[in-house]
């Protein structure tokens, strides 16, 4: 430890430094001010003037003289340094500090045979004013030179040393600590504070002498973020009086809020120090525009805090906003005073306290008579009682009745102890434990102050105060960080005025490092319990994800999960796979229902019956055969190749079974088998019957013998090659791909994921679908085109006629098919409406050939049998000739007909 330096150079020495000081954190023209009035008002010639200059300020003599600031007087109005008094924010706190010291100074165990004093002073709640009244505690510190001073005859004048300051108590208003520490750190004088809290004093480099028993804001600012993110607010506005408290303690609040995330600030307003006519209601207009925004974190001072309430009611916003109140609006009653239902629901937070028993046993049994040391108590009783003290020369107000001095505190006027005169009495003993702990070290069994502790070393004292750890007057322990702060305790309160037979405060929950709040106590405007929101974007709903503004973490827009999409999370919508589709809440996916054409739909009760009505007529007509099997006309017809085509045509007919049935490895082999099996045998033993009929009567026009393979073998023969094509080609299809069946997702996966379904059916593409059928179809054109060829043989001959009525109908049917079939390639029925064409188109043109070339003959066999009879056999020659006749007579007579209409058009050229 360094030895303090002579005032004088102390003086010398920080001189420049508060102008490098003031430099950085003052304006240079209140430093300027404060050393115009260091060097004026404590220069040797004006020394004798100040000593007495006290008019504003106690003395309380003692062995060690404590200072003390408090805020007995409001800040005045148009530029005068004093208002209004401050009952509670001011007398009750200077009173606490002189409670304390007389508890102090009557313990036998604490600074035994040693006596505390004390300068009270009155800040006016003005950081300027208290700076001018801080020159009061260095006063000891300056040596003066009064060499050059004589009195009128001629001695010395006798100039009384003034009273030596060894440490402050306070002061109460951040911005005034933040002045007075930067004076009082100039000449090492510890200061303790018992209401400043921000932040910035927790800075030990520039505030180094300077200690509180108050938690700083910094952990107010996070007991505050803890409270809003509890109530699930993520939305919020600030506002701040203009000053180091206000905004440092916003500054706290948001960093805290951006480190923890989660928060947004919507608005951080700033309440200027000198507000202008309509400021406040400007305000509420600004805190409007972000109306979500219902919860305001206010760090502002109590008039601030009135007139935002005031502003808030004249604009009709009541139970609007919900306030968040720091420790200047704790547990007060004057900022709320005829705004009770504006501030409904706020909730606002003070350093844990507890009222103190004795100091209010003290303080109700003040009277005129017995606290003449407090100079203000007399402006207080007035203020107190509403009534007025006779002075002489000064007329009574006769609006105001006349004091008695009989009035009692608490009994004739309502009495609530101040929040912070616990913290008061904690600071005192504070400074109090520092120096008995100094006084054991350096004065061991020495009664009194010794000779090391005159003058009591600052920084010395500093080191004592830093160390000290006692119980306070709450019970709560008193110690210091190497900061200066004390550990960070809050009662966290709600005003309400629902639940309780009289409106009040209501501690809701505790902070300490951790928040503990009782939500089920908490009461809203109007009685509500559910906790208000104050959100930018609401929760989106389940199946939305959150698409974010830009800049803005806490707000954005919820955008529908749209498609067969789900919410994988909610920043994030994902696809389904393939195979499934998104729950109605699109929360997550489900497996895609697996459909199939079931032997009740609707698209398969018509094939079904088309297919039962040809397989029956198609037995009937095979039965009818069988029976009259050597009648002429079944021999007339072919027999051989007629049992072939029969047998295609029911093969058509029973493939609509094989269509409609369920997919299966078994049931896709017989469908690719007869699909295109029954057509290629029908259309190849009726290529076979054209092509024998117009080769016979084309050979019959060169030539009288008949031409090769007409025989019934030969055309039995020819059939089976045409249907053995088909059949390769089948049985290459399956060695290449062996059916099986597939899960189609896509073929009915409309916009709507609720219709979305799996088809079950078999490998069959459209494409591979067409291949199997155009063999089949190549026969019915070539079939077609003979059957052209073939239509001048005469109709007793021959089926020509019929085979070509045939193929023209089932060509029309067929085109006809296949628009539709394609046609629905889009459509979510497409399974049904395909299987639905295909299985009537070939159940139409099996219909088709069957009742053409069968049913005429079945109807001459069993209704007209005297038809069925042996006409007299021709030789091929005979036939032939005969056939050739008949189309010559045609040509002839067609011939004729085309010279008369020409004669009967022409006229006679030869008369």
């Amino acid at each position: 430890m360094t030895s303090k330096s002579p005032p004088s150079q102390l003086y010398q020495q920080q001189y420049g430094m508060v102008w490098a000081f003031g430099s950085g954190r003052c304006h240079s023209t209140t430093w300027f001010h404060f050393l115009w009035m260091l060097w004026v008002g404590m220069s040797p010639g004006s020394w004798a003037s100040h000593q007495n200059f006290h008019p504003h300020s106690i003395k309380i003599p003692g062995d060690i003289t404590l200072g003390g600031l408090f805020p007995i007087h409001a800040r005045g109005p148009h530029g005068l340094p004093c208002g209004e008094i401050k009952k509670e924010k001011g007398i009750h706190r200077m009173e606490a500090m002189l409670y304390a010291l007389d508890q102090i100074n009557s313990d036998p165990e604490l600074l035994p045979n040693i006596t505390l004093g004390a300068r009270i002073l009155d800040t006016c709640s003005r950081d300027t004013y208290a700076l001018e009244q801080s020159l009061t505690f260095v006063q000891a510190l300056i040596q003066k030179d009064t060499s050059d001073i004589r009195c009128s005859n001629g001695e010395p004048p006798i100039i009384r040393k003034p009273e030596r300051i060894v440490g402050v108590i306070g002061a109460s208003a951040s911005s005034v600590s933040i002045m007075v520490a930067n004076v009082l750190r100039l000449f090492e004088i510890p200061q303790i504070s018992y209401a400043s809290t921000a932040p910035e004093l927790s800075d030990n480099n520039r505030y180094d002498f300077f200690s509180r028993v108050v938690p700083p804001d910094s952990y107010q600012a996070q007991a505050m973020v803890d409270i809003v993110k509890a109530m699930g607010w993520n939305y919020v506005s600030t506002l701040a009086s203009e000053g180091s408290y206000g905004e440092s303690g916003v500054d706290s609040f948001q960093q805290i809020s951006r480190e923890a995330g989660g928060l947004c600030i919507a608005q951080s307003i700033k309440i200027p120090r000198e507000p202008k006519p309509g400021e406040f209601d400007k305000i509420i207009n600004r805190l409007m525009e972000t109306s979500n925004a219902r919860g305001v974190i206010i760090f502002a001072n109590e008039d601030d805090i009135k007139r935002v309430l005031e502003a808030a009611k004249r604009a009709n916003l009541t139970g609007h906003f919900l306030f968040v109140g720091s420790d200047s609006w704790g547990a007060k009653s004057s900022p709320i005073v005829d705004q009770e239902d504006v501030a409904e629901g706020a909730v606002t937070i003070l350093p844990k306290r507890a009222s103190i028993e004795g100091f209010d046993q003290y303080f109700t049994s003040r009277s005129l008579e017995n606290n003449r040391r407090n100079i203000w108590f007399a402006e207080f009783w007035e203020d107190d009682f509403r009534c007025k003290l006779t002075r002489p020369g000064i007329k009574i107000d006769s609006e105001k009745k006349k004091c008695t001095g009989e009035e009692r505190i608490s009994r004739d006027t309502p009495y609530e102890q101040e929040g912070k005169v616990q913290f008061v009495i904690d600071a005192v003993y504070a400074m109090a434990h520092a120096l008995h702990s100094m006084h054991l070290d350096l004065c061991p069994g020495a009664k009194g102050v010794c000779d090391k502790m005159d003058p009591v070393e600052g920084r010395m004292l500093l080191n004592y105060i830093r160390s000290v750890n006692f119980n306070g007057s709450a019970g709560t322990g008193v110690l210091f960080n190497e900061n200066g702060d004390a550990p960070g305790r809050y009662d966290i309160f709600q005003y309400q005025m629902s639940n309780t037979t009289s409106p009040g405060y209501r501690v809701i929950g505790q902070w300490t490092n951790n928040l503990r709040l009782n939500v089920e106590e908490m009461y809203w405007s109007g009685g509500e319990r559910q906790i208000p929101d104050s959100v930018c974007s609401f929760p989106c709903n389940p199946g939305e994800r959150k698409k974010m503004v830009k800049g803005v973490p806490c707000c954005w827009h919820c955008e529908l999960c749209d498609g067969y999409q789900y919410q994988l999370d909610e920043m994030t919508c994902e696809t389904c796979p393939f195979d499934m589709r998104p729950t109605p809440n699109r929360t997550s996916c489900l497996p895609t229902p697996i459909i199939k054409l079931e032997w009740h739909s609707p698209w398969a009760i018509i094939p079904v019956f088309l297919a039962i009505f040809g397989i029956l007529a198609t037995s009937s007509v095979v039965i009818t055969f069988i029976r009259f099997n050597d009648t002429p006309i079944v021999r007339a017809s072919g027999r051989e190749l007629s049992y072939v085509l029969l047998t295609g045509i029911f093969l058509i007919y029973l493939i609509t079974f094989l269509m409609i049935a369920e997919p299966g490895a078994i049931v896709c082999a017989f469908r690719r088998l007869l699909l295109g099996l029954g057509m290629a045998i029908t259309y190849s033993a009726m290529l076979t019957k054209t092509n024998r009929i117009y080769r016979i009567f084309e050979q019959g026009k060169k030539s009288v013998s008949p031409p090769k393979f007409i025989s019934p073998t030969s055309q039995l023969a020819i059939t089976f090659i045409l249907i053995s094509v088909q059949l390769l080609g089948v049985f290459v299809w399956f060695a290449v791909v062996p059916p099986h069946t597939i899960i189609d997702y896509e073929e009915q996966r409309p916009p709507n994921p609720e219709m979305a379904r799996g088809v079950l059916k078999c490998d069959m593409s459209d494409l591979s679908l067409i291949c199997c059928l155009s063999y089949s179809i190549v026969l019915m054109v070539t079939c077609t085109v003979y059957a052209v060829k073939s239509r001048g043989v005469p109709e007793t001959f021959n089926e020509a006629k019929p085979i070509g009525f045939t193929m023209y109908t089932t060509c029309i049917v067929w085109l006809a098919f296949v628009p539709i079939f394609f046609g629905t390639a889009q459509s979510t029925e497409k399974m049904f409406i395909q299987t639905t064409t295909l299985t009537v188109s070939m159940s139409l043109s099996a219909s088709v050939s069957l009742g053409m070339l069968y049913v005429p003959k079945v109807y001459v066999i069993l209704f007209h049998p005297e038809q069925n009879i042996q006409k007299r056999k021709r030789s091929f020659k005979a036939v032939v000739q005969a056939a050739t006749m008949s189309t010559r007579l045609s040509q002839k007579s067609n011939d004729k007909q085309n010279g008369e209409t020409q004669n009967k058009i022409e006229p006679d050229r030869t008369q």
